[in-house]
């Protein structure tokens, strides 16, 4: 049987990434002479992180920006012609291969960590065994991580762990999670206990994959409705192990909390405070990128070039495709941005937010109101669509002045970034933060110790456990940062909430209208997939009938027509 590299991500990784695979390679170094330093096993080790950053050059088709517009907190948003933010918001398809540029991205990172792992014991010069150990651990880590994503996005995916070209099947997703458990269990065993402080910046630590682990277990036993997480060498891990991890991150690590949730977010940073009024009267001051409460994040630089998508992921693309469109964005929107306008906020959050914590700091921190926040806002700019008058404040444009003149990012000033309103955004892309790893901790031991930790920062008054507390407490806490719609499938709740969006007020050009369902309604089109994405028809495709497409996808209902 022809053996068929399928995954087209593997198949870049043997021509795109030939730098240090390929024998015919122009930098002279090939499966014969690579790796053998120390030296390569770093950049074998960058290789991998650089695959987060490139799949954000196309940031529409990805696992967070998918999180984001199909949760119920956030609409599609975007112009009329932006069916892939409002297909997405409606659970629906637009084109066959949508995903394809994350498929590639996330299949090329397995693979070099794949490449990695095999070659690390062939590597001499090792100043330690801590050393070499703390990279192999980054490695499983980063294998993990992008199974995870994978398999939350759709389901069951084809379970590559070894360098040989092979057509597989989508594996049963009891296999992806045991290996994932086993990389991450790896990780933990490797890297040292070693306070943040005294690692690297962007780097993989143990914290940061005993909170991994964390959210892997809840993701898995919720959704699967198991009470374990498989391992692939054939033990489990129970729930005690994992509030032991937790614990020993919250007790180890170095991270906290940051003394203000607000300075968590740029639009407090020290250029652009000086003429923003919210920041100023709250005594607001940014922690920084790399702050006490960031567990893991991806890094953002300023070589930032339209030559290619790869170096077009240097900058935060999430940003500019969050900021407000067209003539919006300016003097009368300072300090916010614009972009492309996708993510309008659901009056929803707001309404039920405000309801339940009146005098919650973290709403006005992580909303903006255009109706007490901006001067002149204006409506249906650049025919904006979905809009409802609230956007979320984490990752938008944050603008500054320079010397009288207003600038398109506070990263001109503090970090030389080119002024540019597309690529001038380096803020980090917080994956794993302190404050969810104390939330999970809380849920998995039914404690409320931790939720009021949290709680307290904020100045809200301390609160008995239960499970709809904490749910209200991750709504609140993690708004806008890739977790709640994952958080509403594993706790059951998804259909219910994309089916109460139906009918919600929006303005679609500047016009009132409501929201409408689509393909049958939200309802119909959770059930009908699980929650899970199509994979790439290309990929299907290539694989000559072995792997077969995700169910609920291919029909009439599941494309979206436009509005």
């Amino acid at each position: 049987m022809k053996k068929l590299l399928y995954i087209a991500a593997m198949m870049i990784s043997l021509t795109g990434c030939e730098k240090f695979l390929d024998s015919e390679d122009y930098t002279k170094k090939n499966t014969g002479n690579f790796p053998q330093t120390v030296a390569d096993a770093n950049q074998m080790i960058t290789g991998i992180y650089s695959t987060l950053s490139q799949a954000i050059s196309n940031p529409q088709n990805t696992h967070f920006y998918a999180a984001e517009l199909a949760s119920d907190d956030r609409f599609g948003g975007g112009g009329e012609n932006d069916k892939d933010m409002q297909g997405l918001d409606h659970l629906m398809n637009t084109k066959p291969s949508r995903f394809e540029t994350y498929w590639t991205a996330r299949y090329q990172g397995i693979y070099r960590a794949n490449t990695a792992l095999a070659n690390f014991d062939n590597i001499e010069g090792w100043e330690s065994e801590a050393q070499k150990n703390q990279l192999k651990g980054e490695a499983y880590f980063l294998r993990a991580l992008f199974y995870f994503e994978l398999s939350q996005m759709f389901g069951e995916v084809p379970l590559v762990i070894s360098l040989e070209a092979q057509n597989l099947p989508k594996a049963p997703a009891d296999e992806t999670y045991a290996q994932i458990a086993f990389d991450l269990q790896e990780a933990i065993n490797l890297m040292p206990n070693t306070a943040y402080t005294n690692t690297v910046a962007g780097h993989a630590t143990r914290w940061a994959a005993e909170a991994l682990m964390a959210r892997v277990f809840l993701f898995y036993t919720g959704y699967y409705q198991k009470t374990s997480l498989p391992v692939a060498n054939g033990n489990a891990i129970e729930k005690s192990q994992v509030i032991s991890w937790l614990e020993d991150c919250i007790n180890n690590s170095g991270h906290d909390l940051v003394s203000d949730f607000r300075n968590l977010w740029p639009y407090t940073n020290e250029y652009t405070a000086l003429d923003y009024d919210y920041a100023k009267n709250n005594n607001l001051k940014w922690e920084g990128d790399g702050n006490k409460e960031t567990v893991f994040a991806v890094k953002f630089g300023i070589s930032v070039d339209w030559g290619t998508d790869y170096q077009l992921g240097y900058s935060n693309q999430y940003v500019l495709h969050f900021g407000l469109r067209s003539n919006n964005g300016g003097a009368a929107t300072f300090p916010f941005g614009a972009g492309w306008g996708a993510g309008p906020v659901n009056t929803g959050l707001w309404n039920a937010w405000r309801q339940a914590e009146p005098n919650d700091i973290r709403r006005t921190g992580s909303i903006l109101n255009v109706e007490t926040g901006v001067a002149d806002y204006i409506y249906g700019a650049d025919a904006q669509m979905e809009e409802t008058g609230f956007w979320q404040k984490k990752y938008i444009p944050i603008r500054a002045y320079s010397n009288g003149t207003l600038i398109n990012s506070y990263a001109v000033l503090k970090d030389n970034a080119i002024d540019d309103m597309q690529r001038s955004h380096m803020q980090d892309l917080i994956l794993i933060r302190f404050a969810d790893v104390l939330l999970m901790h809380a849920e998995l031991k039914e404690d409320a110790t931790n939720l009021n930790r949290v709680r307290a920062r904020v100045n809200l008054p301390t609160v008995s456990y239960s499970l709809d507390a904490l749910k209200r407490e991750r709504r609140w806490e993690l708004a806008f940062e890739g977790l709640r719609y994952f958080d509403l499938m594993r706790w059951g709740d998804a259909a219910n909430a994309l089916a109460a969006q139906e009918g919600v007020d929006i303005k679609n050009k500047g016009v009132d209208t409501r929201m409408r369902a689509f393909g049958g309604g939200y309802r119909a089109r959770y059930e009908a997939t699980g929650g899970f994405w199509p994979l790439p028809e290309s990929q299907i495709q290539l694989s000559e009938g072995v792997m077969t497409q995700n169910r609920g996808w291919g029909t009439p209902e599941a494309e979206f027509p436009g509005w």
